[in-house]
């Protein structure tokens, strides 16, 4: 029995086949077109049962035909497929009423289970974002696989009111996040107003979420607004939620339970019209478990769960953030400059323990200290040996080899010469590169304990000071297990 028919648009016929193959084999009906104007022919005689539509086709956009056919069949779900995948492609197919958004490449079994969906709850009408975007400067940037799923997120929650949870280390960008959730969502027309628990004197957070009366402590001269009031009909954000103390937590469970709040020193309860949004780098769970962050508040709180990865896992995003922020330095007035596809594989190779706030300043200053046109890998490699720190040393586990990580990292050393000549200054270069990584390898092994690893390596500890501090070896102790 035919499931349903399923109208695919897209000019690209290898996608043509293997979605026709996939959706047959899951028992549906597949017909497919490589042009706007066949699939309009076909919606508007009342075939389809679900419009899979790639965004870029050769006689029209899709984003231009979505708005038609839904208005000839408002109840026909529609499933937009782009390979511009930016977080404004997510957004316009949610505006325009798409019931879904997949990036290219798309995994095809997900695709089955979307169509599968959307055939199950016919006549969903997806409430409108924001007006169009055109030409809007990306609030966000990158196009790696963690982004894409972050901006379908983005995508369905801008339509919503539910409250929003934010986790992500420092750096990586949650209010940047919750600026989206805000700017392109229902409350946009609204004020958004952000407070940074962590930023606050714990004995201040009531008065400054929720206002004072005047004469209700010390010092209150004048009657107070609270960020609550300030953000009525808009949103809140909460930043670092987790450094929220419990006195505070009980009286914000309280405001999302019953939607209204008392001013520090009122009686009279106000009520309250605010989409809260709150982010923390923290393990809340961690903290319930410490009883320092209340789990009745945590599930309030996280009733959309949303994870912002570090830079560190979408390291492919890196070319387009540093391109960005070289836009961006250039309009500060820094100029206009380019960078070398080898200064981005360079910038690839660091952790990024800063996030992406830490990338952007490694790029002002490059933009700032460099006058050339083109920032090169050299200048790349100058500046993260001038300015980023060394990285930590990090203890070997037990039982490890010291010999072996020595011989592991010399036959590296010497097999990277290859059949090319040696450096200049060879006798220095081959010193410093096998004094480091044994010094390196012994305070490891000794977990940072200078005394065993001067004795380990038969060396007077001062000495070993010493060259730790002419290596720029940075030591710290981990605790034995």
């Amino acid at each position: 029995m035919v499931r349903g028919t399923i109208l695919i648009a897209d000019d690209d016929t290898a996608i043509r086949t293997v979605l026709n193959q996939a959706l047959a084999r899951a028992g549906y009906a597949p017909r497919a077109t490589g042009n706007a104007a066949t699939l309009w022919r076909w919606v508007s005689q009342g075939e389809g049962d679900v419009v899979i539509t790639d965004v870029v086709m050769p006689d029209e956009n899709a984003f231009d035909l979505i708005p038609r056919i839904k208005k000839l069949r408002p109840e026909l779900p529609i499933i937009v497929m782009s390979a511009q995948n930016t977080l404004m492609t997510a957004l316009h197919a949610a505006e325009k009423g798409a019931y879904e958004y997949l990036p290219k490449p798309f995994d095809l079994n997900e695709v089955v289970a979307v169509v599968g969906r959307a055939l199950a709850q016919p006549g969903r009408k997806p409430q409108r974002a924001s007006e169009p975007m055109e030409g809007e400067e990306l609030p966000l940037i990158g196009r790696s696989p963690a982004m894409q799923e972050i901006y379908r997120v983005l995508a369905r929650l801008t339509q919503t009111d539910l409250t929003v949870m934010i986790a992500g280390e420092s750096g990586t960008g949650k209010e940047l996040v919750a600026r989206v959730l805000h700017d392109y969502g229902k409350r946009r027309a609204g004020p958004f107003v952000a407070l940074n628990m962590a930023a606050i004197p714990r004995e201040l957070i009531e008065s400054e979420l929720f206002g004072h009366e005047k004469g209700a402590f010390t010092g209150a001269q004048v009657r107070t607004q609270g960020r609550f009031e300030q953000a009525e009909g808009g949103t809140l954000f909460l930043d670092e939620i987790g450094d929220m103390p419990l006195e505070a937590q009980t009286r914000l469970l309280r405001v999302l339970q019953q939607g209204e709040y008392t001013t520090v020193g009122g009686r009279t309860p106000i009520k309250t019209n605010v989409r809260i949004i709150a982010a923390t780098h923290r393990d809340l769970k961690s903290q319930i478990h410490q009883g320092l962050f209340r789990e009745d508040l945590y599930y309030r709180l996280n009733v959309v769960p949303l994870r912002i990865p570090p830079l560190r896992e979408r390291l492919e995003d890196v070319g387009d953030l540093v391109r960005h922020f070289l836009r961006v330095a250039g309009r500060e007035g820094l100029g206009q400059k380019t960078i070398e596809t080898a200064a981005i594989e360079r910038l690839k190779q660091h952790p990024w323990p800063g996030n992406v706030r830490e990338l952007e300043n490694v790029v002002r200053r490059l933009s700032a200290l460099y006058t050339t046109e083109t920032i090169t890998a050299g200048m790349v490699e100058q500046e993260m040996a001038d300015n980023l720190p060394p990285r930590p040393i990090e203890p070997s586990s037990e039982g490890k080899d010291l010999s072996e990580l020595v011989e592991r990292h010399l036959a590296g050393y010497f097999a990277s010469f290859g059949k090319e000549l040696p450096p200049p200054g060879l006798y220095d270069h081959v010193i410093r590169q096998v004094e480091l990584p044994l010094l390196t390898a012994a305070l490891a092994a000794t977990r940072g304990n200078q005394i065993r690893a001067a004795e380990l390596l038969g060396l007077n500890r001062n000495t070993l000071r010493s060259r730790i501090k002419a290596l720029d070896i940075r030591v710290f102790r981990t605790p034995q297990s």
